[in-house]
C-alpha cells in the first residue's frame, strides 16, 4: 500500500465507523465501463458493478451527459413543493416496463430499503392489515422494517434490540438445499401452495390479517437463489384467493440481469400480461400466472445515481392518503435524468441481449468449473445473474475457501464478489456492456484463482 494510500486507510479509521465495511482494500481512481483503476496505478476487471448499480457499465457516456446537463438546470427542487417533467416522464416508462397489467401508477424514492418500506405501507393501507410475509435468506435493506425483513442475523441484525413487529419469515424454494431434503420434481412443488396451506397459514399467520407476501424472484444477496417453474404462479394464486398483495423485490434482479427487463418475467407466458384473468376479476387482470401487484426497483436503475422505484397497480398506490407516500430527494431531478438515460440504453445497445449472450459465456465457463472442481456445490441463476456456491464435503458451506477465493481473484486483477448467508457463494455482476474479451479474461482469472486455492 503506498503512503498515500496508507494515508488515508488512516484518516478513514479515525472518521468512518468500522461497521462500515469495505470488501477491497483499494481506493478507486476512476471507473470506466467494465474496468476499475486505483489510485495505486492498478486496473481491474469489474465483476461487482457496485453490487449490481453498474449494469450498462461505469461512467456510460448517455449518463453522464444526461446527469451533466440536468445539474446544469436544476439539481434539486422537491416535487412536493414543485413538479418537473422527468419524474413523469419517468413513471410513464416505468409503468410500460413492468410486467403488471392494467393501470399502475410509479413513486420515486432513492434507495431499494427504502421502495421496500413504501412497498410494505402501501400494502397495508390497501389491505387493511398488517401482516407480511417474507423469506429465509432474503435481504431487503438495513432500516428497522427492512432490517426485520432481511434474513441474515450477522452482522446485519446483531445488538440492535427490538425488531419490527407484524413479519412472519417462511423457508425459500433452495433447491439445494431443501430445507425438506427433497428433490424437483417429485416434491411436486412442496414448498408451495401446500406449505403455505398446511403450514404457514395455520401455524405462522392467518392469510386474513395478511397484508404481503415480499420476495425477490432470484434472490440477491442470498445467493442469486432462483424460484423454481411455476412457484411465483402458485404464490399469485394464494394472494388472489386471501386479497394479499404480493410484492416482487426486483432491485438487484431488474433491469436486464436476468437477460429480461426483470427476472420475474422469466416464469410469465411470452404472449402477454393478464390474458389468463378470469371474467370475473378486476380490469388489471390479477389473473396473470405470475404477475405481481407491486414491483420496487432500485440500484441499475439510475445507472450510478441514487434512485429507487415502487410501481403497483393504481388502486392499491392510491389507497395510501395524501401526502402519505414520498420524500424530500425522492426522484432527484439529476437521478431520473440518470434514469431515463438508463432506460433508452437497453433499447439503443441491445443490453438485453447483451445479457443473454453473455449468460450463455458465462454459464458454459462456470459449468466447465463444476466438472473440474469438486468444491463447487452448484451452479445456478439467469442470464448474467450467475453464482457459484462453494462447499466441502458435498454440501456443508465453505466460506473461509469463497473468502480466499476473492482475495486471490483482487490479487490476479479482478474485483468479485462473495454473497449468501454463509458467504460461500460467489456471484457475478459484470456490466451488461462488457466486452466479450474482457470476459472471457475475468473468466479465466476465476479459474486461475479456483485451482490455487
Amino acid at each position: 500500500m503506498s503512503k498515500t494510500d496508507q494515508s488515508m486507510m488512516e484518516r478513514r479509521e479515525q472518521n468512518i465507523p468500522s461497521s462500515i465495511v469495505s470488501q477491497n482494500p483499494l481506493f478507486i481512481e476512476e471507473s470506466q465501463g467494465s474496468l476499475i483503476k486505483d489510485t495505486q496505478g492498478g486496473t481491474f476487471i469489474d465483476f461487482a458493478s457496485g453490487i449490481g448499480v453498474n449494469n450498462v457499465g461505469s461512467c456510460h457516456p448517455a449518463v453522464v451527459k444526461a446527469v451533466q446537463m440536468q445539474a446544469e438546470k436544476c439539481i434539486h427542487a422537491c416535487f412536493h413543493v414543485m413538479m418537473y417533467e422527468s419524474y413523469i416522464e419517468l413513471a410513464e416508462k416505468l409503468n410500460a416496463l413492468v410486467p403488471i397489467s392494467g393501470h399502475v401508477k410509479t413513486m420515486l424514492a432513492n434507495s431499494g430499503a427504502e421502495a421496500v418500506e413504501n412497498a410494505v405501507k402501501i400494502a397495508r393501507c390497501y389491505t387493511k392489515k398488517r401482516a407480511v410475509i417474507c423469506f429465509d435468506n432474503a435481504f431487503h435493506g438495513r432500516t428497522m422494517l427492512t432490517m426485520t425483513m432481511t434474513s441474515k442475523i450477522r452482522p446485519n441484525k446483531m445488538h440492535t434490540g427490538a425488531w419490527a413487529p407484524g413479519i412472519f419469515r417462511v423457508h425459500f424454494p433452495y433447491c439445494f438445499r431443501c430445507p425438506w431434503n427433497l428433490a424437483m420434481p417429485s416434491c411436486n412443488m412442496h414448498c408451495g401452495r401446500d406449505y403455505f396451506e398446511n403450514y404457514v397459514f395455520k401455524y405462522q399467520v392467518d392469510p386474513e390479517e395478511t397484508a404481503a407476501i415480499i420476495l425477490e424472484p432470484v434472490q440477491g444477496e442470498g445467493g442469486f437463489i432462483p424460484v423454481p417453474p411455476g412457484y411465483l404462479a402458485q404464490l399469485r394464486e394464494l394472494c388472489d384467493k386471501y386479497n394479499i398483495v404480493l410484492i416482487y423485490d426486483e432491485i438487484q434482479s431488474g433491469f436486464g440481469r436476468s437477460g429480461k427487463m426483470f427476472a420475474s418475467e422469466h416464469f410469465m407466458p411470452e404472449e402477454g400480461r393478464g390474458e389468463s384473468a378470469e371474467p370475473d376479476m378486476p380490469e388489471e387482470g390479477r389473473g396473470e400466472s405470475a404477475e405481481p401487484d407491486i414491483m420496487v426497483m432500485a440500484k441499475s436503475l439510475g445507472g450510478g445515481m441514487p434512485i429507487s422505484a415502487v410501481t403497483g397497480r393504481a388502486r392499491m398506490m392510491d389507497s395510501v392518503p395524501a401526502g402519505g407516500l414520498g420524500g424530500t430527494y425522492g426522484g432527484n431531478p439529476v437521478a431520473c435524468a440518470a434514469a431515463l438515460a438508463v432506460i433508452s440504453l437497453f433499447e439503443s445497445e441491445d443490453l438485453l441481449g447483451k445479457a443473454r449472450r453473455m449468460g450463455d459465456i458465462i454459464s458454459v465457463r462456470l459449468k466447465a468449473m463444476e466438472e473440474r472442481f469438486d468444491f463447487i456445490g452448484d451452479v445456478r441463476g439467469l442470464g448474467a445473474m450467475l453464482a457459484l456456491e462453494l462447499v466441502k464435503d458435498g454440501i456443508s458451506p465453505d466460506g473461509k475457501r469463497a473468502g480466499e477465493f476473492v482475495k486471490l481473484c483482487r490479487e490476479k486483477g479482478l474485483i468479485i464478489l462473495a454473497c449468501g448467508t454463509f458467504k460461500n457463494n460467489i456471484r457475478l455482476l459484470p456490466p451488461l456492456t462488457i466486452g466479450t474479451d474482457t470476459l472471457e479474461e475475468g473468466l479465466t482469472i476465476m479459474e486461475e484463482a479456483f485451482s490455487q486455492i
